[in-house]
């Protein structure tokens, strides 16, 4: 296991509740306890980045916060003033700090007790050359497949990551330029992967992940997800080196009737005309998986 490293947990916030971050919040200290006790981590510090259009919490609000569970964590608040987005708000975070790991988590997680215990068990062996470890999500588990024996998968969602910081700052961040919301964290792991590391998804760290979900229990998105998604889908394909996969979305989205795929056709065409597609990677295909319009082999449908 690690030894005494220090943490940064962070999170962006966008017109949150803040009795449900609170409710995160206590989550993470008794997290933060058990890790603590077992000399995994120290210093830990939760830092959350506030794009609302009015902050979440006050200054006295903060301070309470930090009185009450200070014991064991630190909370940090930085108030953007505008909406970052989540690439550029994370980035932002973490360059605020020089913590040794980076864990990205979203505000109403609920983290297990022993979840940071499980995301760090990874990092035992450092010639296993491990670059994100992925909790397991509930009660909606994510469906992206994995090697039910080493854990190693194709991407990680930051619903809830740890990272070590060295190699965040390897791959610069999260392609803020490219992804607004939505596909930077696929990008992420298919860039740290470029590097030579691993992505494991870690099914016995555990966080209870808040999603709505419809009456017959279906995955329900909002409006900024499917035109985000939307947008990042074409973009990824570029990016990736997928020419063929682009035009065939590109096709697709300029005769659909859908606004938000026309809007999506259009904003990219815009960036193309404007020169502000990102550089191209993996031309060889090695790592951008393409499958069935997921990034990389399902194991269940949502």
């Amino acid at each position: 296991m690690l030894h005494k490293k220090s943490l940064q947990i962070q999170s962006v916030l966008y017109n949150n509740e803040a009795p449900r971050i609170i409710r995160s919040i206590k989550s993470i200290v008794r997290a933060a306890d058990f890790a603590i006790n077992k000399q995994i981590f120290t210093g830990i510090t939760v830092y959350y980045g506030d794009g609302s259009q009015d902050p979440v919490f006050t200054d006295q609000e903060l301070k309470d916060l930090n009185s009450e569970f200070g014991e064991y964590i630190q909370i940090k608040y930085d108030y953007f003033e505008s909406n970052l987005g989540s690439a550029r708000g994370h980035n932002r975070l973490a360059n605020h700090s020089d913590s040794d790991f980076i864990m990205i988590i979203n505000p109403d997680i609920i983290l297990a007790p022993d979840t940071l215990l499980q995301l760090a068990e990874p990092y035992a062996n450092p010639k296993q050359k491990v670059g994100v470890v992925e909790a397991r999500q509930l009660p909606v588990e994510h469906p992206k497949s994995y090697n039910t024996r080493t854990g190693e998968t194709s991407w990680a969602s930051t619903a809830c990551v740890l990272i070590p910081r060295l190699v965040f700052e390897e791959v610069n961040g999260f392609d803020a330029d490219t992804f607004f919301l939505y596909c930077d964290d696929v990008d992420f792991s298919w860039m740290v992967r470029l590097k030579g590391y691993r992505i494991i998804f870690q099914p016995s760290a555990v966080a209870f992940h808040d999603k709505i979900l419809s009456k017959n229990a279906a995955w329900q998105t909002s409006d900024a997800e499917d035109y985000y998604s939307a947008e990042a889908g074409l973009l990824m394909a570029y990016k990736w080196s997928r020419n063929d996969i682009l035009e065939n979305i590109l096709t697709y989205f300029e005769k659909s009737d859908v606004s938000y795929y026309k809007k999506a056709a259009e904003e990219f065409k815009r960036r193309k005309r404007d020169g502000k597609l990102p550089e191209q990677v993996d031309s060889g295909h090695r790592i951008g998986e393409f499958i069935n319009n997921n990034y990389g082999k399902m194991r269940f449908s949502l």
